[in-house]
Formats: structure tokens, sequence, C-alpha cells
């Protein structure tokens, strides 16, 4: 998109992008409203030369002209509004596609103050909307070229009808600007409320088991219900101010219909055109109403679209969570994690280094301080103070991409997604490797056993058929299976039994056997196979030993993992 962000660079991009379309289709399409508006014309001669004055020869000739007019408006209608819809669906995608990749962008930041539910929503129907302007450029242009040549074939027929249609087209098309502007204020509004009750249904959907728990299901049926309601009541404000605009543009049509059809017959009735050039005025003045309502349809749409773009451009210039950053990492990675005075939020001043090929444990008292320090090894925030470098270089200086493909932080509520276990496992690992050793780690073992399928069995959208366990456990396969040279867990096995606790444990040192491993956790277990561990207490480290020597000499310590 470049540097402009705003709604009408949206709006240019969407039409820009399928300028070939666009074209192709308005010329098709100008062909067909030329076609229409000859038809009335070519019936006026007839009557004129062949009918009045009986002509077999001169009929048979003008027929066969008048035939080959309908050809050409019905396939210029027919694939004129094929390549309008093909740029309309191409250009949506597009922007599908660049909201998409903003959202799941390194640098992060689209989501903020978003629900799930909105971005969707500006993805699908936000997109849809904008990407429909392509096809009411494509009518709108053929719908000027008919009005064009309706005025200029009245022209030739009697000079003051042609006159009154260029003069009141024009007018009408301005009016039809100036009703639109509320529809395009109603529309934003709509599409806010939409997203918004659409992000609470997502949200209520997430946590249905929770809520259940809570048997808290009747206040989360009510606060989607006046959600709902507010959508629904902005849809019908919506609704009516399109259907306002919609009646007082058919009236003011019909008006100037009625006003064009009036003059026309008072200068048959003086005398000033004939019988033919009365037909075809006639026909000229039943087919302007067509074109005319499209301008007026064009209104409508540009005004829907505007609203959309505007939308659209707001989450692709959000800004980013993280900024900078363009170095690739070493390669091969080493894996050596070094933390120089790191402070942000409730850290303060943590120096650490953890060395390639660590098994390093990580206990943190306040879990906000945990999270700090997820958020800031994975990027998805800079630290106030101090830094984190990979291998030597500062971690601000990387690629976000580059540095995800050395360094995993796989957090605690890590999702899962609609498919096979399998697929969820191997959604990260490298082309070819093999997952059965990160399986085999996480104990996926016996979640494969409880699925129709094995391994190859559905688990449902966000592991809807899993338990919290089983969950737990096919994400921190997915982890291992990326196989990063420094990956750092938080909490992968707070919902399972203690003796998978145990062999997840054993597994997990086993399958990073010479890899940088970081595991933020309390688990006695976990933390028992580390190298050491490092125990942050107020906001700073307090101690750092085996996890033997820490349970038996820091009551802090020991009551963090043991209580």
């Amino acid at each position: 998109m470049g540097a402009d962000m705003s709604g009408r660079g949206v709006i240019r991009r969407a039409v820009a992008g399928q300028r070939r379309d666009v074209v192709v289709g308005s010329l098709l399409g100008a062909a067909h409203q030329t076609g229409e508006a000859l038809v009335p014309v070519l019936i006026g001669l007839i009557v004129d030369r062949a009918v009045v004055r009986p002509d077999g020869g001169a009929l048979a000739l003008w027929l066969v002209v008048l035939a080959v007019v309908y050809a050409m408006l019905s396939y210029g209608f027919r694939f004129g509004a094929r390549a309008g819809e093909r740029a309309a669906e191409q250009a949506a995608h597009q922007l599908r596609l660049d909201v998409v990749r903003r959202v799941l962008a390194p640098h992060g930041g689209a989501e903020a103050g978003r629900p799930p539910g909105a971005l969707v929503n500006v993805a699908t129907e936000d997109a849809r909307r904008v990407g429909a302007l392509d096809m009411a450029l494509t009518l709108g242009i053929a719908a000027v070229v008919g009005v064009v040549a309706g005025a200029v074939l009245l022209l030739r027929a009697s000079v003051p009808l042609g006159l009154l249609v260029l003069i009141g087209a024009p007018v009408l098309m301005a009016l039809g600007h100036y009703l639109a502007r509320p529809l395009e204020h109603r529309s934003q509004a709509e599409q806010e409320r939409a997203a918004h009750a659409s992000g609470v249904a997502a949200d209520l959907v997430a946590g249905v088991r929770v809520l259940k728990g809570l048997r808290a299901e009747s206040a989360a049926v009510a606060r989607y219900r006046s959600t709902s309601q507010a959508s629904r009541e902005a849809n019908v404000r919506a609704a009516r101010a399109a259907a306002l605009q919609t009646g007082l543009m058919l009236t003011l049509t019909g008006a100037f219909i009625a006003l064009v059809a009036l003059v026309g017959g008072r200068l048959v009735l003086s005398g000033s055109i004939g019988l033919g050039a009365l037909v075809s005025a006639v026909g000229l003045a039943l087919f302007l109403p067509g074109p005319i309502a499209v301008l007026a349809w064009v209104g409508a749409e540009l005004a829907k679209a505007r609203a959309s773009a505007a939308r659209i451009a707001d989450v692709l210039a959000a800004p980013g969570e993280t900024t900078g950053g363009t170095t690739e990492p070493a390669t091969p990675a080493s894996g050596q994690l070094r933390l120089h005075g790191l402070g942000h939020a409730g850290l303060h001043g943590i120096d650490l280094t953890v060395r390639p090929g660590e098994h390093l444990g990580i206990v943190v008292t306040d879990t906000a301080d945990a999270a700090t320090l997820l958020h800031c090894l994975a990027r998805r925030c800079d630290p106030d103070r101090g830094h984190v470098e990979l291998d030597g270089t500062p971690v601000t200086e990387l690629a976000p991409a580059a540095l995800r493909s050395a360094l995993l932080v796989a957090e605690h509520d890590a999702q899962l997604f609609d498919g096979t276990l399998l697929d969820n496992v191997t959604a990260a690992a490298p082309a070819g490797a093999d997952p059965q050793p990160a399986m085999d780690a996480a104990a996926v073992d016996e979640v494969a056993a409880t699925l129709p399928g094995g391994t190859s069995g559905r688990i449902g959208e966000r592991g809807s058929s899993l338990s919290g366990g089983q969950r737990q456990r096919v994400a921190l396969a997915r982890a291992l299976a990326a196989d990063r040279p420094v990956l750092v867990i938080h909490d992968p096995t707070t919902a399972v039994d203690a003796a998978t606790e145990a062999r997840i444990a054993t597994g997990i040192r086993r399958a990073r056997t010479g890899r940088t491993t970081v595991l933020v956790t309390s688990s006695p277990a976990l933390l028992a196979a580390t190298d050491r561990v490092v125990l942050i207490d107020g906001g700073t480290i307090t101690a750092e030993a085996p996890h033997e020597d820490l349970v038996r000499d820091h009551p802090v310590y020991r009551t963090a993992v043991l209580t």
C-alpha cells in the first residue's frame, strides 16, 4: 500500500490493482448501454422508414441491424459484468490478504484494542464492500456512457429534450451523492457494531467451558443479547438510510422522466418531431431511468466502501509493538542468550547469561513479571532499560521474522487449530523433519490413542475435542518439533498428572540435547531436570543454583515450587 494508509489510499489500491478488469468491464458495459440506447432509436427509424411507408426490404435490413445491436448489448453485459465481478472479488481477496499479513506481521500491534471478531469482520465484510466498489465503478462508467448516449440521441431527435437530459442528469447525480452522506456515517456505525458483536461472540464461545463451570451462562447471554441488539439497531438505521436514499432517488428520477415525457409530448403535438422520433423519445425516456438508477446505486456503494476502507486503513496503519531490526542471526546459531540490565514493568536490572546448549529453569514469583519476561524474550515488546542478546547481537537489531526462526517462545496459552493432531504438531517444523521425537517427548502418543484415526484424527477448533492436559501436550510437541536453536517454554504441564509430567520432563531434556532450552515454570519435576535454576523475586534475580540446592537452602524458592 505504500505510505498512504488512509481510507482513500485503500480505495485507490483496490481500483488500481484491478485496473485492467475495470477498464475491460467498463468498455463492455459501455457497449451494452450504448446498445440499449440505440434500440429505441432503431425502432423509431423502422417506424419512419419501413412502417409509415411500407418497405419490405428496408424492414428486413433494419431488423438485421437491430438484431446485431441486441447481440452486442447482450454480450457486452455478460462479459462486462464478468470482468467487473472478477475485479471486485480479486480486490476483496487482496485486501483480505493485506489485513491478514498485517495481523500476522512479526512486529504485531494490529490486534491492539480489537477483539478477534472485529478483525475477522474487517478482513471479510469490509474487504468485500471495498472490493465491490470495482464492480460499482465498472457499472457506473457504463451508466455514464448510457446517459450521455441517450442525451446525444435525444439531441438528434430534439434539442430541447437533449438539453433537458444533459442538465438534469448531473443534477440527479449530485443529489445522489449528497443523499448518500448519511448512509456513509450509518454504514460505518453498523460495521463497528457488527464487529463488536462478532468479537463478543468469539470471546464467549472461546470461554464457554469456563462460563459453564462458573454457572454464568445467563450473564453471558445477557451480555451478548445487549451487544447484538445494539448491532441490530445500527443495522436497521443503516438500512433505513439506504431505503430513504433509494426512495428519494427513485422519486426524483421518476419526476425527471415524467418531465422528459411531458416536454416530448408537447413537441409532438406542436409538430416539431414525427411519429418515429416520438417512439424514439419515449423509448429513450424509458431507458434513462436504468443508468440513472445505477448511478444512484453507485453513490450508495461508494458511501459504504468509504466507511469500510477507513476501518481497513486503521488496521493497516496500526503502529507495531516493536520497530526496527534488519540483521539476520548468526548461522548456525550457537544459542547463547544474554540479558543485560533488563528492566521493564516489574522487572529491574536482570543480568543473565544462558550458555549454548544449557537447560535452564527460571522461577518467577510474580506471574505478571513472568509475562513481562516472556514478552521481552519473544520481542512482543522492547524493554525500557537494558537489552536482550542472541549470540552477541541485540534482538532489537534482528529482523523479527529472522529472530523467530532462531528463538521460539512457547507461551502457556498457545492455541491449537482445527485439523489433525499431526498437522498441529508439524505446523512449524522444518520441511521433512521427523515429528516423532517431539511427540514422544511430550507424551502425545497417549493423546493420539484417544482419537479416532490416531495422529490423523481431527482435534476440532482450538483443540475442542481434547482435555486441557492433552492440549498442553500437543502444544508442547509443536514447540519441540519446531527445533529452534533457542526454545523458551512457559508452564507446559500445569494440567497434566504427576506421572506424565515426570515423563515429559525427561522427554524435553532428551529432545533438546545440545539445544538451548529455558523453562519458565514452578514445576518441581521440570526444574529437577534442568542444569540450574534462576529465581526472580520482586523483579530481580535473588538466587541461582541447581534445583535441589535451592529447595534445601532458599525458603522463598521452596514456597514457590512446593506449595
